[in-house]
């Protein structure tokens, strides 16, 4: 099993015709990533292609949820923890910052859990009434 980096997955789905080095890229990406081999996508490449995605390459969140989900269709793609990255990925799609939905996914099992961010991530968690709580600790 080949491990792939955000870079690859970013190629594969990004076209930069600008750029010759990237157009080269992109195709040798999609070799590799439709040739049915079986790749693992470790869950941190997740996060930070959401962040290349939408920080560096101006997607919006549906745009950002929808490329995530067409990567999750793939057979040949095994994820880290899928379960968790397909809860964050639904999580995110409802409005959640997407590190935010990836760290409430991965604490699933947790009673609680505690930050102090308030405003963008506690807030959303009860507004969306997820389990689990999210709470700033005093």
């Amino acid at each position: 099993m080949i491990g792939l980096d955000t870079n690859v997955l970013a190629r594969y789905l990004i076209e930069d015709a600008a750029d010759t080095e990237a157009q080269r890229q992109r195709e040798a990406a999609r070799r590799l990533i439709e040739s049915g081999e079986s790749l693992f996508v470790p869950r941190t490449v997740v996060l930070e292609l959401e962040w290349v995605m939408r920080g560096y390459y101006s997607f919006t969140v549906d745009q950002c949820a929808r490329a995530m989900q067409s990567l999750l269709a793939m057979r040949q793609l095994q994820f880290e923890d899928r379960p968790m990255v397909e809860l964050a990925v639904d999580r995110y799609a409802t409005g959640m910052d997407f590190a935010d939905a990836l760290h409430h996914a991965a604490c699933r099992a947790c009673t609680s859990m505690a930050t102090f961010d308030d405003r963008r991530f506690a807030r959303r968690v009860r507004a969306l009434k997820l389990a689990p709580g999210v709470g700033v600790p005093k």
